[in-house]
C-alpha cells in the first residue's frame, strides 16, 4: 500500500467499485457527474467524511492517478470472494467494508445501502453482473487466462451454414483444393488471364459452368446451385469467380432470359462448355448505371430484314466489358432499337466479336482496358461498332421483337414496364455479387481472427505475452463484423430462396431486396476486409497471407451490378411505392387504426422506463432489438415520405425533391436492409434445436443488433427513443459480449470450413 495515497474513508467503501467503473473510462460524464453529485446529496447513511472524500474524487478536473487507480482495483480485488456470484457492484462493495471495516460494516443500513446503490447502477447505465465480473480473477489473469475453446460441435455449426446443398458445396471445395487451381503470380498479365481461362474451362468441362441452364442444354437446371458455385468459388480465386460470372451468369442467362428458343438452341450449350466465350455489353463510357440512357443504336434495315450496330462517338463505347479484350467470340450487346427513324428503347442483341481463332470482325474495334486494381485475371475491354450489321433472328426477343413488317412487337405495353422487366434479369448477379463478397468476407476474418489468436504481444508485468485477439480493442475491431458476416449468410440465403420461388407480383420487392442486400453485403465486405488487414499489421499487407488480394479483387463489387449508391435509391424507390400504396388501399377506418396503433407504439417504446432501461436481460432480448429496428426503419420511411410531399406541395420539381432529400432516401434503404438481416438472423435461431448452435448464435446476433444501435446511437438520441445512460450501457454490453463471443471466435471461422489449399496463408494455417 502506497502512503502518499489517500485511504478510502470507511463508509465510501461500498462506492469504490461504483466509483472505480466510472474512472475506467477514463473521462467522467457530465450525466455521471450529476446521477453521482445528486446521490451523494440525497442519501443519509454516509457521514461527512465520507462525502468529502468521495465528492474531492469525482472532480472532473483532478481525476484519480493511475497510481490510485491501481490501488482501488487491488483493494476491491482482495475482497472479491472469487467462488462468490456477484448480482452487482453493490455487493463488491458490501464484501469490501465487511472485510476493511468489519465493525463499522455492523452499523450500516445494508438493506437500504443495496437498494438506494442499486438505483445508482441503474442510473449510470452499469450493467451489474457483467461489471462485477471485471474483479473475478487476478488483474493479469484475466486476459492471459482466456483462450479458445470448443463449447460447440463446429461441424455441426458447418451443416447449418452449408444447408441442404451441402453435398455440393463439400464436392466443390474439394474440387477447387486441386493442384491444377493452385495460385499463379497475378503479376503477368498474360499468364494470368490464360491460366483464369484454364480454370474456367476444367469448371465448364466438369458441368459446373452450365449447372443453371436447362437439363435440354447440358445443365441441370439449379440456379441455387449456380449462386453456390459462386459463392464457393470464391474461397479460390476472384478473378475466376468474376470469368466464370460472365461467361455463365451474365452472357449465358442473358441467352436463357432475354432470347427464346432458338437462341436457346443455338448458343446455350456452347456457353455452357466454354466452347463459346461471350460478354454481357451494357456499360458505356458516358453511360453506367443509367441504362436507359445508352447512345449505341440497332437500327431496323428494312430491305434485307437486318440490323445495323453503331457507337455514335467515343464516349457511347461498351467500356470495363468482362471478356472482352482477348477471349470474347460474341456479346449481348444492350443498344437503343430504332425503326424508321423511332427510338423503341433499349433491346438486346447477340453481337459477333472475334472469330474463333481470334480475329476481330470487320466494324468491330476492341481496346484493353488493361491492368486494374483488382481481378487482373479478368479480360475487360472497351468495344465499338462501327456500323455492324448482324441478321434480325440476332435479336433477343422474349420482351420486344420486329415483325416481318418490319413493326415493333412485344407482350409488354408499358416502355418502363418493359424496359424494368427486362433488367429484371439483373437480379441474380446481385444475389451472386454479395454472396462472393460475403465469402471474401468469411475469407479475411479466418485469417485474422487465427492468427489473432496465435500471434502474441505484450503482457502484464512480470507475466506472458497474450494473444492480441484478447485485447479488448481486438475483439472490438473483428467480433462484430464476424457477427455481421454471419448476420449477411442467413439474410442472403433468405433473398436467394425468394428469388428462385419468386412470383411476378413481388418481383419489385425482391429486386428491392436483391439491390438492397448487394450494397449492404460489399459495403460490409470492403470494410471488413480493411479491418482485417490491419488487424495483422504487416503480416496482413504481405501479399503471400491473400488479404490483399481479397481487398483488391473486391472493392470493384460496390460499384459494379449496379453502384451501391444508386442501388439504395432503388429500394428508397421501392419502399416509398409500398408506402403509397398501403396507403392508398386503406378506407377511412383502416387510417384511423392505423394512425391510433402508430401513435401506442410510439408511446409504449417512449416510455420512460423503456428508453432509460440498462437491465441485462432487456438489453439481451431479441423483442427490443427487433423493436428498435422496426422503429428506425418505420421512422425514417414517414419522415422520407411526409418531407417529398411537402417538397412538392410547395413548387419544388419532384426530381430536385428526390435530390434534395437523396441522404435521407439511401439512410432509408439502408434501415429497411438492416432490419430484414437482423429479422433474418432471430428466425433462423428460433429454429435452431442443437442448445449449444443457438446459444453461440444468440450471442452473435444479440452483438449485431446492439453494434448497429451503438452505430446508429445519435438518432436513436435525437428521437429520443434512448437516452444517454442507456447508449452508454448498449455500448458496454457490446464490449461483454465481444470478450464472450472472443473464446468461440475460432471455431465460428473454422465453421466456414474454407479449405488451406484456399486460405493459403501462413499466418492462418
Amino acid at each position: 500500500m502506497q502512503q502518499s495515497l489517500s485511504q478510502p474513508t470507511t463508509g465510501s467503501l461500498v462506492l469504490l467499485p461504483v466509483l472505480y467503473m466510472v474512472w475506467s473510462d477514463t473521462l467522467i460524464t457530465d450525466q455521471e457527474l450529476i446521477s453521482l453529485r445528486s446521490f451523494l446529496k440525497d442519501i443519509d447513511w454516509l457521514s461527512d467524511s465520507d462525502r468529502k472524500f468521495l465528492k474531492e474524487k469525482l472532480d472532473p478536473g483532478s481525476p484519480p492517478e493511475r497510481e490510485e487507480l491501481e490501488f482501488w482495483w487491488q483493494a476491491i480485488r482482495g475482497a472479491v470472494q472469487e467462488r462468490k456470484t456477484y448480482a452487482d457492484l453493490v455487493s463488491v462493495g458490501i464484501d469490501l467494508l465487511q472485510q476493511k471495516a468489519p465493525e463499522e460494516a455492523h452499523t450500516f443500513p445494508l438493506e437500504k445501502v443495496q437498494a438506494d446503490l442499486g438505483k445508482l447502477e441503474k442510473q449510470l447505465g452499469i450493467v451489474g453482473k457483467s461489471a462485477a465480473l471485471i474483479f473475478k480473477s487476478e488483474h493479469h489473469n484475466i486476459s492471459t487466462g482466456y483462450q479458445t475453446r470448443q463449447a460447440f460441435d463446429t461441424a455441426k455449426l458447418t451443416a447449418l451454414l452449408d444447408g441442404d446443398r451441402k453435398p455440393l458445396i463439400d464436392e466443390l471445395k474439394t474440387f477447387i483444393s486441386q493442384k491444377e487451381f493452385d495460385y499463379v503470380d497475378p503479376g503477368d498479365l498474360a499468364t494470368y488471364r490464360n491460366q483464369v481461362l484454364d480454370w474456367c474451362k476444367i469448371l465448364a468441362d466438369s458441368g459446373y459452368g452450365s449447372i443453371g441452364f436447362p437439363e435440354a442444354y447440358g445443365g441441370k437446371d439449379d440456379m441455387e446451385g449456380y449462386f453456390l458455385v459462386m459463392e464457393t468459388l470464391s474461397y479460390r480465386d476472384l478473378s475466376m469467380v468474376i470469368k466464370f460470372g460472365v461467361q455463365f451468369g451474365l452472357w449465358g442467362m442473358s441467352i436463357l432470359s432475354l432470347g427464346t428458343k432458338k437462341h436457346h438452341d443455338r448458343y446455350l450449350h456452347a456457353i455452357g462448355k466454354l466452347e463459346l466465350p461471350g460478354c454481357f455489353a451494357m456499360t458505356e463510357t458516358n453511360h453506367g448505371s443509367n441504362v436507359k440512357g445508352i447512345e449505341t443504336t440497332a437500327t431496323y434495315n428494312h430491305d434485307s430484314g437486318s440490323f445495323t450496330i453503331h457507337t455514335p462517338h467515343q464516349h457511347a463505347r461498351k467500356e470495363y466489358i468482362g471478356n472482352a479484350a482477348l477471349h470474347g467470340q460474341m456479346a449481348t450487346v444492350f443498344a437503343k432499337l430504332i425503326i424508321d427513324g423511332r427510338d423503341y428503347g433499349v433491346s438486346a442483341f447477340v453481337v459477333p466479336l472475334r472469330t474463333a481463332n481470334g480475329r476481330l470482325l470487320p466494324g468491330v474495334s476492341i481496346a484493353d482496358c488493361g491492368r486494374k486494381m483488382g481481378l487482373n485475371g479478368v479480360d475487360n475491354g472497351l468495344i465499338a461498332f462501327d456500323q455492324v450489321v448482324i441478321p434480325k433472328e440476332n435479336m433477343l426477343d422474349r420482351f420486344s421483337s420486329v415483325d416481318e413488317q418490319g413493326r415493333f412487337q412485344s407482350p409488354i405495353p408499358g416502355d418502363n414496364k418493359r424496359f424494368f422487366t427486362m433488367l429484371g434479369t439483373l437480379v441474380g448477379g446481385r444475389i451472386g455479387i454479395p454472396r462472393s463478397a460475403n465469402a471474401a468476407s468469411k475469407s479475411g476474418l479466418t485469417i485474422a481472427i487465427r492468427y489473432g489468436d496465435k500471434r502474441r504481444q505484450f503482457g502484464p508485468e512480470g507475466g506472458k505475452e497474450i494473444p492480441i485477439l484478447n485485447y479488448r480493442m481486438h475483439q472490438r475491431r473483428l467480433i462484430p463484423l464476424l457477427a455481421r458476416t454471419y448476420a449477411c449468410h442467413f439474410a442472403l440465403d433468405y433473398v436467394t430462396a425468394r428469388f428462385l420461388n419468386r412470383k411476378e407480383a413481388e418481383m419489385q420487392e425482391i429486386e428491392a431486396l436483391a439491390a438492397g442486400m448487394k450494397a449492404y453485403v460489399t459495403w460490409h465486405n470492403t470494410a471488413a476486409l480493411q479491418e482485417c488487414r490491419e488487424a495483422c499489421g504487416g503480416k496482413g499487407y504481405l501479399s503471400e497471407n491473400r488479404i490483399d488480394a481479397l481487398k483488391n479483387d473486391t472493392d470493384i463489387y460496390t460499384t459494379f451490378e449496379g453502384d451501391n449508391t444508386v442501388l439504395l435509391q432503388l429500394v428508397a424507390k421501392s419502399r416509398l411505392s409500398a408506402y403509397k400504396e398501403q396507403f392508398e388501399n386503406m378506407n377511412l377506418f383502416t387510417i384511423i387504426n392505423y394512425v391510433a396503433a402508430r401513435t401506442k407504439t410510439s408511446i409504449t417504446e417512449k416510455n420512460p422506463l423503456i428508453i432509460r432501461n440498462t437491465d441485462e436481460q432487456h438489453l439481451l432480448d431479441p423483442d427490443f432489438h427487433l423493436s428498435a429496428f422496426e422503429y428506425r426503419e418505420n421512422s425514417i420511411l414517414d419522415s422520407a415520405a411526409k418531407r417529398l410531399k411537402r417538397l412538392i406541395d410547395e413548387g419544388m420539381d419532384p426530381f430536385d425533391a428526390v435530390n434534395v432529400s437523396q441522404h435521407h432516401l439511401l439512410t432509408m434503404g439502408e434501415a429497411y436492409i438492416e432490419r430484414i438481416v437482423l429479422e433474418k438472423f432471430q428466425e433462423k435461431i428460433d429454429h435452431e434445436t442443437d442448445p449449444e448452435i443457438k446459444e453461440v448464435l444468440k450471442k452473435l446476433c444479440d452483438l449485431y443488433a446492439l453494434y448497429q444501435i451503438e452505430q446508429h446511437k445519435g438518432w436513436y438520441l435525437e428521437q429520443g427513443y434512448m437516452e444517454g445512460v442507456k447508449t452508454k450501457a448498449i455500448r458496454k454490453m457490446v464490449n461483454q459480449l465481444c470478450w464472450e463471443i472472443r473464446k468461440d471466435a475460432v471455431p465460428l471461422v473454422n465453421a466456414f470450413n474454407i479449405p488451406d489449399s484456399c486460405l493459403s496463408a501462413p499466418i492462418a494455417l
